[in-house]
């Protein structure tokens, strides 16, 4: 167990998240668990940005806790893939049951926990060029529906 209750305290509130987010109900019948993750992923683009946003909690504590620049880099990719796949209309959404990117990022944080590093400035620097990036990637469907939309009403109409 940690000897600094601040940092037992945030581990326990990022376990609570990614409890929600992947893990909250259980299939019955089945081993097969499931979060909020896939449910608000179900909003078309804005809920995987939204689900995207809550991962980068987890990102952010490995960053404060000194992990080690790959593992952030690793937690960063497992939530783009997690973003990427889960645009696809249905698709997307059963791949969020079993693709659980906060799981992993966490099993990852609590891995290196122990392994505290100095951090510097460009510690900082690639922690938020790491999270742009999971922010352009998340954003990249909403301009995709805007260009469609805005595509859409620029058609001439169709005489009756």
């Amino acid at each position: 167990m940690d000897v600094n209750p601040d940092l037992d305290r945030r581990m326990n509130a990022l376990r609570g998240l990614q409890r929600l987010l992947d893990d909250a109900f259980r299939v019955p019948g089945t081993s097969i668990t499931f979060g909020w993750d896939p449910l608000i992923g179900l909003v078309p683009w804005v809920g995987d940005v939204l689900t995207a946003i809550f991962s980068c909690a987890i990102i952010l504590q490995a960053h404060h806790m000194r992990a080690p620049r790959v593992v952030q880099l690793r937690m960063v990719m497992n939530v783009a893939i997690d973003v990427i796949v889960g645009v696809v209309p249905v698709v997307g959404d059963v791949a969020d049951v079993f693709w659980k990117s906060n799981a992993k990022n966490f099993a990852l944080l609590e891995r290196h926990a122990a392994e505290p590093q100095p951090a510097g400035t460009g510690d900082w620097l690639f922690v938020i060029g790491m999270i742009g990036v999971v922010v352009v990637i998340a954003a990249i469907p909403l301009v995709v529906l805007y260009l469609i939309v805005h595509a859409i009403a620029r058609l001439p109409a169709v005489p009756s």
